[in-house]
């Protein structure tokens, strides 16, 4: 799953959501307290997540929120599994 944060130490940390985002490599010890979630939810592949930043270092991660089923994937699975259990009755 690709991402737009950009980890580096070599850099001051930046805030260009949606588009990019500049993060220290590593949390500080005022990230537990300080994170702020960042725009809405969104969602790539079979996964919802969000962005979330420290006010006070601008270390990002990125929060996975949820699963998402593939829908037809989902439905091909529940026709075959009806299919499979019904009884050929003959004449």
């Amino acid at each position: 799953m690709a991402t737009i944060v950009e980890y580096t130490d070599r850099k001051p940390p930046q805030n260009h959501y949606p588009t990019k985002i500049v993060s220290p490599s590593r949390p500080a010890s005022c990230c537990h307290a300080a994170m702020e979630e960042i725009g809405s939810p969104h969602r790539a592949a079979h996964w919802e997540f969000r962005y979330k930043r420290c006010r006070t270092c601008g270390f990002t991660i990125r929060v996975i929120l949820r699963a998402c089923p593939d829908v037809a994937l989902v439905a091909s699975l529940r026709e075959t599994l009806a299919h499979a259990f019904q009884r050929k009755v003959s004449c």
